[in-house]
């Protein structure tokens, strides 16, 4: 393909999204322990929500200034059952840029006709400031003969290794690739080999990784001490009398003050604490001197004691709360890992059944093939006794002739013969 010429874009002036064409046999570069593959959703994650609007594969390049092959290719990345990789050219593809790409690595083993449209973004992280990173989208129709389509000059080299850019840190060049939602199927096909320098994924390979990482999380909450709260509570009611209780008063109050001290704090028992505790704070007689400076205490700080209650009791009502949506979010963490294992297994069943439909279907094929190659011999029999039909058509012609010819020189002979027979017979 030609050189395109440049266009200004919000992400500045660059070239228009192309396909690459430089024929060099690439090198895959393994990935990094930080490179990833996560859903990204639209807003904040509703409870329940289960689709992501895009995925982004983060691929971190180290030693990239030492990279002396032409072209690298990322590992590939499962999405949505669609295998995709990243295609760079570290020195530019026949430019003074770096050239990113996007590539369909099965692209040999999809059927004939097969077509993808995909919009996605490629990204060249900034990563002093993630807001200043090199962002560009497109869209493309994946196919055959177009199976990879990016940016030649997504950013000048020069750009690249400017100190002052955050783009290479530690000799580190972070690149994302983010397949924006929504997702077409993989394509229903037996597929071929893969070549050789290109590993082969499965169309669960995104399943197991993220549900692998989800039942990590699972564990590591079941092993996890539940964190709980203690109940203390005190509060105050201004319950005065002018006259001293009597001693029945007291020893009453001295009971409903029992029954209340003998449980935690409860919001409840406010007031008939309150009136125990007013009854008992004027009583003259009835109480020790030690009980009689306690229910003093006491009941002086008893707004403050119902204060401190009353907040404990509002932030344990909101611990409780964020608790069981904590529990109801780990509940429903578990069911989508059991469901993910009930898919495997029915993946395997169907995978089982597909593999017997194509056994049929070879052997069907085989069928076709033989009656073809049968079919074809027998027209080339036909062909041959056509012409041979033909040629003997001509041939009886001129027997016919000859034959013709003869029995006019017989009759002659014969008449002349009967004559001869006639005069001298």
């Amino acid at each position: 393909m030609s050189a395109r010429r440049g266009c200004f874009s919000r992400w500045g002036f660059s070239s228009r999204p192309h396909r690459n064409t430089t024929q060099v046999q690439p090198a895959v570069v393994p990935l990094s322990s930080e490179s990833e593959l996560v859903p990204c959703f639209a807003g904040e994650l509703a409870m329940g929500e289960q689709n992501p609007t895009s995925w982004k594969y983060t691929w971190k390049i180290t030693n990239f200034s030492s990279l002396t092959q032409k072209k690298y290719y990322c590992e590939v990345f499962m999405i949505g059952g669609n295998a995709w990789r990243i295609l760079i050219f570290p020195k530019g593809n026949e430019v003074e840029c770096l050239s990113i790409y996007l590539d369909a690595p099965d692209s040999t083993r999809l059927p004939a006709g097969w077509s993808r449209s995909t919009r996605f973004r490629l990204i060249l992280v900034d990563q002093d400031d993630y807001g200043c990173s090199k962002i560009k989208e497109t869209e493309h129709n994946f196919t055959a003969r177009e199976s990879d389509w990016g940016f030649t000059s997504f950013i000048p080299l020069s750009e690249v290794h400017d100190s002052c850019n955050g783009y290479l840190v530690n000799n580190t060049l972070t690149i994302v690739a983010e397949i924006l939602g929504p997702h077409p199927p993989v394509e229903n096909t037996q597929l071929a080999e893969p070549p050789a320098n290109i590993p082969q994924a499965t169309p669960t390979d995104t399943f197991d990784t993220y549900f692998t990482n989800l039942e990590e999380i699972i564990k590591a909450a079941q092993s996890s001490p539940a964190r709980g709260g203690s109940n203390t509570s005190n509060q105050k009611s201004v319950l005065s009398t002018s006259e001293a209780p009597t001693l029945e008063e007291v020893e009453n109050a001295k009971q409903s003050l029992k029954e209340c001290l003998s449980d935690i704090f409860k919001l409840n028992v406010k007031d008939r604490l309150a009136e125990a505790m007013s009854t008992l704070s004027i009583a003259k007689s009835g109480l020790s001197l030690d009980q009689q400076k306690s229910v003093e205490a006491f009941w002086a700080n008893f707004d403050e004691f119902t204060s401190d209650f009353l907040t404990f009791e509002q932030d344990n009502a909101e611990f409780e709360l964020q608790k069981l949506l904590k529990d109801q979010m780990f509940a429903t963490m578990k069911k989508n890992h059991e469901t993910h294992i009930s898919y495997k297994q029915l993946l395997g069943d169907l995978t089982k059944e597909e593999e017997e439909l194509n056994k049929k279907l070879e052997e069907v094929k085989s069928k076709r093939e033989k009656l073809i190659s049968n079919w074809e011999i027998l027209m080339v029999e036909s062909e041959e006794a056509k012409s041979g039909h033909k040629d003997q058509a001509k041939k009886v012609a001129e027997a016919e002739e000859k034959k013709r010819i003869a029995e006019e020189r017989m009759s002659r002979s014969t008449t002349a013969w009967s004559n001869l027979k006639t005069l001298f017979g």
